[in-house]
């Protein structure tokens, strides 16, 4: 059994910072990409940020000099350091990681792992 847990998430003025953390836990063989998507309402699930196990980002355009996406591995975790956090920031981020999983066979299995959000809410 493998779990994201996040935490960092609330409520801030226009201008302010919040960093979130994703932990990764359980029965990991190893880790992949992980990644920050967010969900605003009566909106789709959109990527914010993703890094590889190598330090390799991307960032979606309008979040580019804002917001910083680092990972610990030996931790299986991931952060997302918000700076210059504006209105339309505000909606619940969700963790995503692709995860490893050595099976009973004895098989390593990939699969996709999402965190229960978040929520980001900026004030203006």
């Amino acid at each position: 059994q493998v779990q994201l847990v996040e935490s960092g998430g609330g409520l801030v003025q226009a201008g302010g910072s919040l960093r979130l953390s994703c932990a990764a836990s359980g029965s990991i063989s190893s880790m992949g990409v992980m990644g920050w998507y967010r969900q605003a309402p009566g909106k789709q699930r959109e990527l914010v940020s993703s890094i590889t196990i190598s330090g390799s980002t991307v960032y979606q355009d309008s979040v580019k000099g804002r917001f910083t996406i680092s990972r610990d591995n030996a931790k299986y975790t991931v952060y997302l350091q918000m700076n210059s956090l504006k209105p339309e920031d505000t909606a619940v981020y969700y963790c995503h990681a692709l995860i490893k999983v050595a099976r009973m066979t004895g098989n390593v299995v990939e699969y996709s792992y999402w965190g229960q959000g978040t929520q980001v809410t900026v004030s203006s």
